[in-house]
């Protein structure tokens, strides 16, 4: 028998002792010995030659018993201490957190207070400024007004002097005193043909850029962004998605492939040259937010374009930004630019965005390109665009997602 204990030996005699425990159901003998290979007491006849646990380590019940009594002691200690440490966090840590953590709230709503305080004055000033610009320009514009029909009733009264001159000359005199009247004659119609017909002049027109301001659109841009971005549902209408593009089944994201689909059925509506797709739905007036994933693309176009933007052909017709029908942002490599009617304006960004922003406000005929992670206006256009007006997007690269 292998183990601390060879198995029981001989031991003293019968004495006086405590009430033997349960019998051994095999033998009938008491257990006074532990099988550590079996996890249970056994008696003597167990550990012996045909007994179940020879060979087994085995250990005299009392020796067992003492060094479970130990770990017992030793896991009290370990609990007392826990149990110390767990008041301590309670009386000591835990009260600090809190007083720390009311004192940092605090100093959060102050400074929310603070910074929105200084917001709210800043639009305030920057409303009144604003303001007292339109008031000014309108009194401008007023004031021209005024000074032009000054100008012109003035004109209309000598005209009309000139003409009765004329006409009564023509009327009464003869022959012999219409000629000796000539060049008064020529005085009076070179007078005539010195006041010139009326001229449109920017000058009378009440001028709209002066309701704007970088910080007015900047505010703006990031307030109609948060408020309104996610709450439209734009999609990207399968009949007209080039066969250069795979559409997801949530209709959000498009991935261009080099390699013309044969799958794809043509139709009226769907772009057979150029990699573009329009929105499911059309924007007829209003204010309209919406979001671009664009980080995985290193070509893309995002933007709008009328329904009237022909679908078919490789020429410029049908190709975003280079016709009167579309106004996208692009962007090809490490180059950006917004592009109208063949006009390409660069845009000279420090950083790629990773997400574009687009806001159409069709009542103020605006419309503006957002970089939401920076909180900066990238462009903005004014146009009347004819509706109806859809967004438009186009990827010769990886794969851009509409954000919802």
């Amino acid at each position: 028998m292998s183990g601390e204990s060879a198995g029981p030996g001989p031991g003293p005699g019968p004495g006086p002792g405590p009430e033997p425990g349960p019998l051994c159901p095999e033998h009938g003998q008491a257990q006074k010995w532990f099988c550590c290979s079996e996890r249970r007491p056994v008696c003597a006849a167990c550990t012996e030659l045909g007994g179940r646990c020879r060979g087994h380590c085995i250990r005299r019940v009392e020796e067992r018993a003492e060094e479970l009594r130990n770990k017992i002691v030793d896991q009290c200690e370990r609990l007392q201490l826990q149990s110390a440490g767990i008041n301590k966090y309670m009386a000591e840590v835990l009260p600090g957190k809190n007083q720390r953590a009311v004192s940092t709230a605090s100093a959060a709503r102050e400074l929310v207070i603070q910074r929105l305080g200084l917001v709210r004055s800043l639009c305030e000033t920057e409303e009144q400024r604003l303001l007292e610009r339109v008031h000014g320009e309108e009194e401008r514009a007023q004031q021209s007004i005024l000074t032009q029909r000054v100008h012109w009733a003035e004109a209309l009264q000598k005209l009309d002097t000139i003409r009765t001159s004329l006409v009564d000359m023509l009327t009464h005199m003869d022959d012999l005193q219409l000629i000796q009247k000539e060049q008064e004659i020529f005085e009076r119609t070179e007078e005539a043909e010195g006041i010139l017909d009326p001229q449109e002049s920017k000058k009378l027109n009440f001028n709209e850029k002066c309701a704007r301001s970088r910080l007015l659109t900047q505010l703006w841009a990031t307030a109609a962004l948060c408020s309104l971005s996610g709450m439209e549902d734009v999609r990207i209408d399968e009949r007209t998605v080039s066969p250069f593009l795979q559409l997801s089944d949530d209709r959000r994201t498009l991935t261009f492939n080099a390699k013309k689909s044969k799958t794809c059925a043509d139709g009226p509506e769907r772009f057979d040259h150029w990699p573009n797709a329009l929105g499911a739905a059309s924007f007829q007036a209003g204010l309209h937010a919406w979001m671009v994933n664009v980080q995985n693309s290193c070509a893309y176009k995002v933007g709008v374009a009328s329904g009237q933007l022909p679908r078919k052909g490789s020429g410029n017709d049908s190709r975003l930004g280079h016709n009167a029908f579309s106004w996208v942002f692009s962007r090809y490599d490490q180059e950006f630019c917004f592009s109208h009617d063949g006009q390409h304006e660069p845009l000279g960004l420090l950083r790629c965005p990773a997400q574009l922003g687009m806001l159409l406000d069709l009542q103020a005929q605006e419309l503006l390109f957002f970089d939401p992670a920076s909180g900066t206006v990238l462009h903005t256009h004014h146009a009347a665009f004819p509706g109806p007006i859809f967004p438009v997007f186009a990827v010769a690269d990886q794969t851009i997602s509409i954000v919802h």
